[in-house]
């Protein structure tokens, strides 16, 4: 297995070259002009020549990209004309809140997915397995922007008296305060790369409560995320759920399990036993893209609840036409798509022992 890992590893470094040549391609392609979005009306001939030149804009866009490919092999994303930081920072300090909700949507959508599409196929053509059916169909067809407006107008307005009431924005209520982890360990005088990664984890704050055991703050937190993890997480819920009952209902109709029913085995143990884990090879590669499109960030539902995730930045960086911002982000999205499809592909073994990668 290690080999195959291994191999598999040296065969994203093509993926991830084109994944690099094609955004720096596309960035540069489409309509509009770094210099115009940044300065608006104040972009007159000689600001923009001097914006171009300081960014090197006005090199050969060969040459451009054998500067940004150089500098991308020593870790350098390169500097965000519209945020003045470089992109790295921009990215540490937005990926957590990506991550953050990535996570939860996807616990919300695996955990109900699989127990309705679980439910349908041991019910099938009941009543229980059409109306789950129908809620799974709903759930792929409104929009994100759709649900999310309601689901805040419905538990922060509707319900605002009632226990039930649930924040409509933000990441943390007013007066919840975090403090890093590096003070709040007494590291202060740690740096480097240690350091740069407690910050991150400093800002997944429903991790930092953990950490912390500061339970007022993953509270707090927990329930911010609770709204745009239900709103992201459906359409994954829906597209799982159909998949478990489909895929289930194929494994149910093969001679192993009708010799396992004919020993008299109770048919919830033929189900969960030998049925499920079967079945779960196209559910895990679902829940894997839906992992990877998820933590590249969903615009509609961080614009919705106010999250400053990957999903925003990237929007407000085309807008921008930060060509550096949209080329990080991308790479990053990449780099995650590649590591969670090997991690799917290595799981197949798992799942079903007949499998050798090697």
């Amino acid at each position: 297995m290690t080999r195959y890992i291994v191999r598999r590893l040296l065969l994203s470094i093509p993926v991830l070259f084109g994944v690099v040549v094609l955004v720096f391609i596309l960035a540069r392609v489409i309509p509009g002009d770094p210099c115009v979005a940044t300065y608006g009306e104040k972009a007159t001939e000689a600001v923009c020549s001097a914006f171009n030149h300081r960014y090197g804009l006005d090199k050969p866009i060969l040459e451009q990209f054998v500067t940004y490919l150089g500098a991308l092999l020593t870790g350098d994303l390169g500097f965000s004309v519209k945020f003045g930081r470089p992109v790295a920072d921009v990215l540490l300090e937005r990926l957590p809140v990506t991550i953050e909700l990535t996570i939860m949507a996807l616990i919300f959508a695996s955990f109900f997915g699989l127990i309705l599409g679980i439910g349908s196929a041991m019910r099938r053509n009941s009543v229980a397995d059409v109306g789950t059916m129908v809620i799974a169909n709903l759930g792929v067809s409104i929009p994100v922007f759709v649900l999310g407006l309601v689901l805040a107008f419905t538990f922060a307005v509707l319900l605002k008296d009632t226990p039930f009431v649930l924040p409509p924005s933000g990441r943390l209520s007013p007066g919840v305060s975090v403090v890093p982890l590096a003070e709040t360990w007494g590291l202060t005088e740690l740096s480097g790369f240690p350091r740069v990664v407690l910050d991150f984890i400093s800002r997944m704050y429903v991790l930092h409560g953990i950490l912390t055991a500061n339970w007022a703050l993953f509270t707090d937190a927990f329930r911010h995320l609770i709204l745009p993890a239900i709103a992201v997480g459906t359409i994954p819920l829906a597209i799982i759920a159909r998949m478990t009952r489909s895929s289930l209902l194929e494994v149910l109709g093969l001679d192993f399990v009708r010799t396992a029913r004919a020993k008299g085995v109770k048919d919830r143990t033929v189900t969960l036993r030998h049925g499920l884990r079967n079945a779960m090879l196209p559910v895990v590669t679902v829940i894997g893209l839906s992992l990877g499109a998820l933590l590249s960030g969903a615009v509609l539902t961080e614009t919705i609840f106010s999250l400053t995730g990957m999903g925003q930045t990237l929007f407000e960086s085309i807008n921008g036409r930060d060509y550096s911002v949209i080329q990080g982000a991308t790479i990053v999205v990449a780099v995650v798509y590649v590591v969670v499809n090997l991690v799917v592909d290595v799981s197949y073994a798992f799942l079903d022992p007949r499998i050798r990668l090697d």
